[in-house]
């Protein structure tokens, strides 16, 4: 049984394969309408979700599944004190295939060694957040034709953002791929990324704290809202959330082909006069998304694809 808990769970072949699905689903979904009907997923969310469960909802309904779950621990038996391990093996009996948000780190992870199906991790702490990867990949891959020779600029909340984790994770795979890392002195990436994914990978990155210099070299520029629920305190917080702000003045330094993308839900740190560049495609990526999780969910099951 195969499970999605890290990018890496995927070898560089097996996340092409789902790309191209997800590319041919986009361009004819009646196709692919019925191709899980009798089937179910179960989204278990234990902290706040719209794009995500939504996304995973809406991929199993194209698909001609069904879906059950929970949106919030407190509407679950985990208010009563019951474990990832019990809940997971109570809900093998019901699906098929879930997708389950923790905000502890390797929870998801735990639920596969109880799981009698596949299960998905829709973001476990800080950790990884895999389905948006692969949103991000696909996204990526529509507007460049390719991931490989690709120079991104990862901006926000490098520290505690589990999609910029999941992203380089994924990206070091690809050839020629440059990071240009731009965040507070306070939210830089963690050490082991540094030291165990791109140093270990002879990745070439740069760390800033300056948005418009390294503006026209940038391919895609990947940006990230600094995360309440990640700090200790609340005065950090309020010193650090409006330090990187992208604004229609700071996109007259981009090239005509970048593109900026965001996982969502955006705060401040994407002024709303950038919604109307044709550069921006963070709504876009939204429904590249259901398409993504659609490929993932028929992988996963096995379904062969329709004739």
């Amino acid at each position: 049984m195969k499970h999605l808990i890290s990018p890496m769970d995927l070898s560089v072949d097996e996340i092409n394969e789902i790309l191209d699905l997800a590319k041919r689903i986009k361009e004819n979904p009646e196709k692919y309408a019925h191709v899980c009907d009798g089937k179910k997923i179960a989204t278990l969310f234990y902290e706040p979700s719209t794009r995500t469960r939504l996304s995973f909802e809406t991929a199993m309904l194209d698909l001609g599944g069904k879906v059950i779950g929970f949106s919030s621990a407190d509407s679950s038996s985990a208010a009563k004190g019951e474990s990832v391990a019990d809940t997971i093996r109570v809900i093998s009996c019901f699906a098929d295939i879930c997708a389950i948000r923790h905000p502890k780190e390797g929870a998801p992870k735990v639920a596969t060694l109880y799981s009698d199906i596949p299960v998905i991790n829709a973001g476990d702490g800080g950790h990884n957040h895999p389905t948006q990867t692969l949103t991000d990949l696909l996204t990526i891959k529509m507007l460049k034709d390719d991931l490989n020779n690709l120079t991104i600029g990862l901006c926000g909340d490098l520290k505690f953002g589990r999609t910029v984790h999941s992203l380089i994770n994924a990206m070091v795979r690809y050839k020629n791929t440059k990071f240009i890392l731009i965040s507070p002195n306070e939210l830089k990436i963690p050490d082991y990324l540094r030291k165990e994914v791109l140093e270990a990978n002879n990745i070439e990155f740069t760390e800033t704290d300056e948005l418009e210099t390294y503006m026209p070299q940038l391919d895609i520029l990947y940006m990230t809202r600094v995360q309440r629920e990640r700090f200790f305190n609340e005065e950090d917080y309020v010193r650090l959330k409006d330090s990187f702000i992208l604004d229609e003045k700071k996109m007259q330094y981009a090239r005509k082909d970048m593109f900026v993308l965001h996982p969502l839900p955006r705060v401040n740190e994407i002024s709303v006069d950038v919604d109307n560049d044709p550069r921006a495609v963070y709504f876009k990526q939204v429904q590249f998304g259901v398409y993504a999780r659609m490929a993932l969910i028929m992988k996963l099951l096995d379904i062969k694809e329709p004739s």
